[in-house]
């Protein structure tokens, strides 16, 4: 069984949003993204993937296709395949993300 302690794993860079890899299969990924107040990960598609994001600490602003909305803890949304999406922490607190996407592009088919 793999397991990890998410709390041990999350890390901050002060010159961009930090990529944190917790799980790595053929079918999913699964990554926390840590995001200093003012950092973002700009927005951007897949074509053949679906991502979620499931905010664990702070606020941040969600790109979803033509839509945006300010999301906090506890509160998860979906970007399927093609969608346009990405994040902002403009808050003045920390932003982490717990990050699923599926099936993982980094893979070959």
């Amino acid at each position: 069984m793999e397991t990890v302690r998410v709390s041990e794993r999350i890390t901050f860079r002060p010159d961009k949003m930090s990529k944190v890899n917790l799980f790595d299969a053929p079918q999913m990924f699964c990554d926390v993204y840590c995001l200093e107040p003012g950092q973002a990960q700009a927005p951007h598609t897949h074509a053949e993937t679906a991502k979620v994001y499931y905010v664990l600490a702070g606020k941040g602003v969600f790109t979803i296709g033509d839509e945006e909305r300010c999301l906090d803890a506890g509160h998860a949304v979906l970007a399927c395949e093609g969608q346009v999406h990405g994040v902002r922490n403009v808050s003045d607190g920390r932003l982490i993300l717990l990050v699923f996407m599926a099936p993982n592009p980094n893979h070959a088919r």
